[in-house]
């Protein structure tokens, strides 16, 4: 007598789980946060105070396209991709 083959439906099932569970814990997280990200970003406006990813605080004077203009402090003012706006300051 031999013994029976397991199914290879059942075989893949414990890698399928794995898939479902980065899904929902590293995937979905990550792109609803990118979600928002790109939300806030196309409602940035002038005066709005905001920090950039490598921490400058800065108040938003003009919004281009791609760019936007940060007054930094008196007369110093820089022109910054606006991907790299961490988040706006409330």
């Amino acid at each position: 007598m031999q013994p029976q083959a397991a199914n290879p439906i059942l075989n893949l099932l414990p890698l399928a789980l794995i898939f479902v569970i980065f899904y929902f814990m590293l995937i979905r997280p990550q792109k609803q946060k990118e979600k928002d990200h790109q939300k806030m970003l196309s409602n940035m406006a002038k005066n709005d105070e905001v920090v950039t990813g490598s921490g400058i605080h800065g108040t938003i004077i003009n919004v281009k396209e791609k760019t936007v203009i940060l007054r930094i402090d008196e007369n110093v003012k820089i022109e910054i991709e606006k991907n790299s706006i961490a988040f706006i300051k409330k």
